[in-house]
């Protein structure tokens, strides 16, 4: 009779970390909870008694979040990157690809990956010279008998979110057919035991076009047979699943969300009969880590890092006369995007801004203006864009905006916000419907917003803002992000109607740096600023939506919502 075994392996996977590596945050000045320094103490706990048994997975979107990545990706990008170094000192046994670490460029997510000491994984990302996986397409393992094999992928988004600059050279695959093809591979090729995915898309859903679908993690766990265990992330919410694939085997998949406030935990029990897997089983959770004990050693390695930083953070720049806030731009013309839209307008002359909160509950307040505040008024490391657009195409681009946004009210009792009993801890849309960095406000023109007309109805503009009558046939320079530039979001292409083909020519300026580089620039020369909300849109009929808008308000950010 063929001798009995059993073995047990664990992983661990961080996921969408966005710099936060120490319990300190460097956009607010105060402490943080969660961070890799957290969770260094829960590895370093099961290290002890796994050892190489082990597995730490990281799953990209690291390279960018806090001033901590920024400071090493752009202000002394000749050290050391310190993302590397955090993932070396761990021991990470892979690392995958996220879009915010393409959006960095290539001079800074090349050297990243030069720097790294464990495999970077992408199996999707192809090499356009040579055909091949630009990074590895997987990596495998050996632990007493067992082959494990983990396979990368990310969202093949990334061409209709970016410019072509920061991914020149690369294409994306679609990931379904990707996965099914490194599966076969690393069964008959590497003759793997153990099949884990790990995965830079979202649960499903996202955003779903003819070219790409954003969030696949789902469809490969049920279309493509062989995984064990699929780790993910990308859409900042909290998942835990055990989904039946197409020939009924069952596939834990997991996702701890964002800025390292869980982490995914898995153990897989494997019973070997004469040297073969016989059976696996998976069991797994989402360990929360928010109030651990900070691993002292990890601190003690990272302390000139961290000391670094906080001296970039805390340099005055301006000073402002009162505070704004983010959660105003939901509601209405609000001080903090329509500081945006001004410094936009101001820095390249368009005659129409667009813009819409990228920090969904965030504060500058009055006082003296620090770096730090850079990043709550500008979240992440896009350009800036004008391109060419007619009136018409800037209606309905806001139509888009706020069909996603409000509700169609057919009576005074109705909600004016599209919201979600279910959403209320997806960290992309927090309690809205859709998601909230697609909600385009804009400025340069005076519109109303009629909460009871039907989608594709509600935004009437009524004239450009400097009294000058707006003309739909038109053409105007419109300036915004990077992202939303290159089609992100879709409010350009499905909503503006302009083909993605065509975006490009559309461009007739590009910053050669990020947005906060410009805004900060700006800050420094006006130095007292004195920010207030326009009154250039509304939403009407009045008596309907002001009472509308407070309830709301309420759900979103009052007991009933995230306070």
């Amino acid at each position: 009779m063929a001798q009995t075994k059993t073995i047990e392996l664990r992983f661990i996977e961080t996921s969408d970390v966005h710099g936060c590596f120490f319990p300190y945050d460097f956009i607010n000045r105060r402490p943080l909870p969660g961070t890799l320094a957290r969770a260094a103490h829960y590895i370093d706990s099961l290290r002890q008694h796994y050892g190489d048994k082990l597995f730490l997975l990281e799953n990209g979107d690291i390279l960018q979040g806090q001033p901590t990545c920024y400071y090493a990706n752009y202000v002394h990008p000749e050290l050391s990157n310190v993302a590397a170094k955090v993932v070396n000192y761990l021991q990470y046994d892979a690392q995958t690809f996220g879009n915010h670490d393409v959006e960095t460029g290539h001079a800074v997510y090349d050297k990243w990956i030069s720097e790294l000491r464990c495999p970077v994984l992408g199996a999707n990302i192809i090499n356009t010279q040579t055909g091949l996986p630009y990074v590895l397409p997987y990596a495998t393992f050996d632990r007493e008998g067992i082959r494990i094999a983990v396979i990368g992928m990310l969202t093949p988004a990334i061409p209709f979110w970016l410019h072509e600059s920061l991914w020149q050279g690369m294409h994306f695959e679609e990931m379904v057919s990707c996965a099914r093809r490194w599966v076969d591979v690393v069964k008959t090729k590497e003759k793997a035991d153990v099949i884990v995915g790990l995965f830079h898309s979202g649960r499903e859903g996202g955003i779903t076009t003819a070219d790409y679908e954003e969030d696949a993690t789902l469809r490969v766990a049920r279309e493509v047979p062989g995984f064990d265990i699929i780790f993910y992330g990308h859409d900042h919410t909290i998942h835990h699943d055990t989904i039946e694939n197409v020939e009924g085997n069952k596939v834990l998949c997991l996702n701890p969300s964002a800025h390292a406030h869980y982490v995914a935990d898995a153990r897989l029990t494997l019973t070997l009969q004469g040297g073969k897997v016989v059976d696996k089983k998976a069991e797994g959770r989402l360990v929360n880590i928010e109030e651990m004990p900070v691993h002292q050693p990890f601190m003690e390695r990272f302390q000139s890092d961290i000391d670094s930083v906080r001296a970039y953070v805390d340099r005055k720049i301006g000073v402002s006369d009162t505070t704004i806030s983010s959660r105003d731009a939901y509601f209405g013309p609000a001080a903090f995007t329509d500081f945006v839209h001004d410094l936009q307008m101001r820095i390249t002359g368009a005659d129409i801004s667009i813009n819409a909160p990228l920090v969904f509950d965030a504060q500058i307040k009055k006082g003296d203006i620090h770096v730090s505040d850079m990043f709550n008024l500008y979240k992440y490391e896009n350009q800036i864009y004008m391109l060419r657009m007619t009136g018409e195409e800037v209606r309905r681009h806001l139509e888009m905006s706020y069909d996603l946004w409000v509700n169609t009210m057919t009576s005074p009792d109705d909600h004016i916000m599209q919201i979600s009993e279910y959403n209320f801890n997806d960290m992309q849309r927090y309690g809205f419907r859709n998601l909230a960095f697609n909600f385009d406000s804009a400025a340069g023109i005076d519109y109303e917003v009629d909460v009871t007309k039907p989608d594709g109805s509600k935004v009437r503009i009524l004239q450009m803002s400097n009294g000058q009558p707006f003309d739909p046939e038109r053409t105007y320079n419109v300036v915004m992000n990077s992202y939303r530039g290159n089609g992100g979001g879709e409010l350009l292409t499905k909503g503006a109607g302009i083909k993605r083909e065509e975006l490009a020519k559309r461009i007739i300026y590009q910053s050669p740096r990020d947005q906060r580089y410009y805004l900060m620039q700006e800050i420094e020369k006006m130095g007292y600023l004195h920010p207030r909300a326009h009154t250039n849109w509304r939403f009407v009929p009045e008596e309907w939506a002001q009472p509308a808008l407070q309830r709301d308000r309420d759900i979103i950010f009052g007991t009933n919502g995230l306070k």
